[in-house]
């Protein structure tokens, strides 16, 4: 039967690889695997159970349903203009600067394809009328599309809150050190290999109009000032969520995700002075993306494991890690890791990692904060760097160049981040 579970496996993230619909690819596997242990319910009543998760919904939902809010009265444009505005200023950190403002912003905005339109829209045209390579000026913001990791609405974090118990900002603060590290080599790893290649200046962009250097966004964005109050608004909403964590303790614990995310929306109407139907529609519609496109992929993930622990797979694979602590420490980083880059995305591998494994992380020495911290921010890295990837896309055809063109730029420095971030969660 494990024999069976480890095929049903291999075929589950083949599929997801060749780019299957992944809610289907999950469900059908984990059903396939309960029907096949005569567990067919092990399957239906983790559908269930997912469904009305409280602490998963609300957040993942509730984030979404802002972020909506801030693109709807702009506030995300003012925050991207406030931060990339500087940049232009000062050569020498065009692009590890690019490298950490993507990053930054999209802490705020937790969409990678979504910060890369906004970003890119931007930074790319800047970056390109610098005399920057638009491959380079491209992979420059693709390689901070990884920000989201310490964002209390990642669907990582909160599944990770889940199932330590502790509250999400708790659960990033983990890993929060270690991952600023990894955008740190990003950035220093894309700085050198843009001079190595001579990429870093010189480039002469073509005189042509409406072409790839993006000219028409840029002064687009140059038509209205900066709004600093819309620019505020829009990150907000997580510094009411650092001030109300008992680490910092200057809001009381009452201001939990959902309630900071409504003073935001609150907040939004407010600067903008937008209708607050169009509001309201805006902040339902974003709950309904989150439930379709990432609830749904965190249902389906829980029927695959329960399939896998039915079908006598998790048990086994537990007892095997058990063996070595370096098996769990390489498998949470390389395995979500590997998916990512080949399938350019890594929600599916970590959630199965952290809904089959990352429960068990005690027995191996570990705490579950740590062990599903690696997977997720692991995951997150392989992604920044897929050509498959939505972010690489957008970033891509915003510079007018190949997706695969940006994978090759970010591959040392992600590599390198992986093994440095692995180091310092599960070994130092």
């Amino acid at each position: 039967m494990v024999f069976i579970g480890a095929l049903i496996v291999i075929a589950t993230f083949y599929a997801i690889i060749k780019r299957y619909e992944t809610r289907l690819v999950l469900f059908t596997s984990g059903l396939l695997m309960a029907l096949i242990s005569l567990q067919p319910m092990a399957a239906f009543d983790a559908f269930a159970t997912r469904m009305v998760n409280q602490g998963l919904v609300t957040a993942i939902c509730s984030v979404m349903g802002f972020a909506y809010v801030a693109k709807l009265t702009k506030c995300d444009q003012h925050l991207v203009r406030l931060l990339t505005s500087p940049l232009s200023k000062v050569r020498a950190i065009l692009i590890p600067g690019a490298v950490i403002i993507t990053y930054v912003i999209n802490i705020a905005l937790t969409s990678a394809a979504g910060v890369s339109a906004a970003v890119g829209a931007i930074l790319i045209p800047t970056l390109i009328a610098a005399g920057i390579k638009p491959e380079m000026a491209a992979t420059a913001v693709f390689a901070g599309t990884f920000g989201s990791v310490l964002s209390p609405g990642n669907s990582h974090n909160v599944m990770v809150s889940e199932l330590s118990g502790a509250d999400v900002m708790s659960v990033i603060s983990t890993h929060a050190t270690s991952s600023i590290v990894a955008v740190v080599i990003g950035a220093v790893s894309l700085t050198i290999i843009s001079r190595m290649l001579k990429e870093d200046q010189g480039y002469e962009p073509p005189m042509v109009t409406g072409s790839a250097d993006g000219a028409a966004p840029a002064q687009a964005g140059e038509a209205e000032p900066v709004n600093i109050l819309k620019a505020l608004v829009t990150v907000f909403p997580l510094v009411l969520l650092i001030l109300a964590t008992p680490q910092v303790g200057l809001l009381p614990p009452v201001i939990n995700i959902p309630t900071a995310m409504l003073i935001g929306a609150i907040l939004a109407f407010v600067v903008s002075r937008t209708d607050p139907q169009e509001i309201s529609k805006a902040y339902f519609a974003g709950l309904g993306h989150a439930y379709t496109n990432v609830i749904g992929i965190i249902i389906a993930a829980s029927v695959f494991t329960a399939g896998m622990g039915a079908i006598g797979l998790t048990g086994a694979l537990v007892e095997a890690m058990k063996q070595s602590t370096g098996i769990v420490n390489i498998g949470a980083t390389f395995g979500p890791f590997i998916i990512a880059v080949l399938g350019g995305s890594g929600d599916a591998a970590t959630l199965a990692f952290n809904e089959a494994i990352t429960p068990h992380a005690a027995e191996f020495g570990l705490t579950i904060a740590h062990l599903g911290s690696v997977a997720n921010v692991a995951g997150a890295l392989g992604r920044t760097m897929s050509p498959v990837a939505g972010a690489a896309i957008v970033c891509a055809g915003l510079a007018g160049v190949s997706p695969v063109e940006l994978a090759k730029r970010n591959a040392p420095g992600m590599i390198i981040a992986a093994i440095v971030f692995m180091l310092m969660m599960l070994v130092f």
